[in-house]
């Protein structure tokens, strides 16, 4: 586990200075490819995040004619054991991750705001809050990724006007299903790959220390889980449906038996005498 203490100081919050700790517990986590980060600010969880995301980066090579150019792509995961900071703030948030020696450093930006939710406008506002802005800074003179690359320092890929993973203010976003994004690189515009996956994160209004808050699926694994179930349900109506059925011509054999059973009275009142 890896456990950083930060001190920062507000000069205009009348000088009073917010303790803050980072920590990787990204050993905690039973799967190798999700990491676990929180961030705390005196003594209370401010920021939590657990996820598994995977870059894929490309890179220029020389080929072997020593003229023209190739394209190669790297995969690049986080390890255990990176670095990481953060910064809470009543309506802005951020996580750091950086690792492989400053190498590569990945962040992401929250934001809060107040929005319409119904789609005919006439809702009241909500507050949710969203990722805003992704960025990876990487190193491509690192060579156990990059293996023979051209021209080889360090670029930035970013996004621009991203509202993701909107969500309502108080709640966690939960989503297990691959949430892509791409980033445009300094590097020729060339666009970076990110996927990450198996989310949960949760960048404000934490009510209890290391503990998500109630959870908001994403659409995605909603319809998903609708899919899943629905089969069931289908199958739950049609045997419900079955039984009805049976029981109804059940009961219309054991009313017609009944009937047929009763002895039929003769017409002409002269035939009672033989009776």
């Amino acid at each position: 586990m890896e456990f950083q203490l930060l001190l920062l100081c507000s000069v205009w919050a009348l000088g009073v200075c917010a303790e803050q700790e980072v920590e990787n517990l990204s050993g905690l986590s039973t799967n190798p490819e999700r990491d676990i980060f929180v961030v705390r600010e005196n003594g209370t969880t401010c920021l939590m995040a657990e996820f598994a995301v995977r870059f894929l980066i490309p890179y220029d090579v020389l080929a072997l004619n020593g003229i023209d150019l190739i394209t190669e792509q790297t995969s690049v995961a986080i390890p255990r054991g990176a670095q990481i900071a953060g910064k809470c703030g009543p309506s802005e948030s951020e996580l750091q991750i950086s690792w492989a020696a400053q190498a590569f450093s990945f962040r992401i930006y929250f934001s809060k705001e107040k929005r319409v939710l119904g789609s005919d406008g006439k809702a009241p506002e909500a507050e949710v809050w969203k990722i805003n802005r992704v960025q990876l800074v990487y190193d491509t003179s690192e060579n156990t990724h990059f293996i023979n690359a051209y021209n080889p320092g360090k670029h930035t890929a970013s996004t621009h006007r991203l509202s993701a993973l909107v969500t309502p203010a108080g709640r966690s976003y939960v989503c297990a299903a691959q949430q892509t994004l791409t980033l445009i690189s300094s590097d020729h515009q060339k666009g970076v790959t990110v996927t990450i996956y198996d989310i949960q994160i949760q960048p404000f209004d934490i009510s209890a220390d290391f503990v998500f808050s109630e959870s908001y699926k994403c659409v995605t694994d909603q319809r998903e889980q609708l899919e899943q179930t629905l089969p069931l349900v289908l199958g739950l109506i049609l045997g419900l449906i079955i039984v009805i059925t049976i029981s109804v011509y059940h009961f219309h054999l054991k009313l017609n038996a009944a009937h047929t059973q009763q002895p039929t009275l003769p017409r002409d009142r002269s035939l009672y005498k033989n009776m």
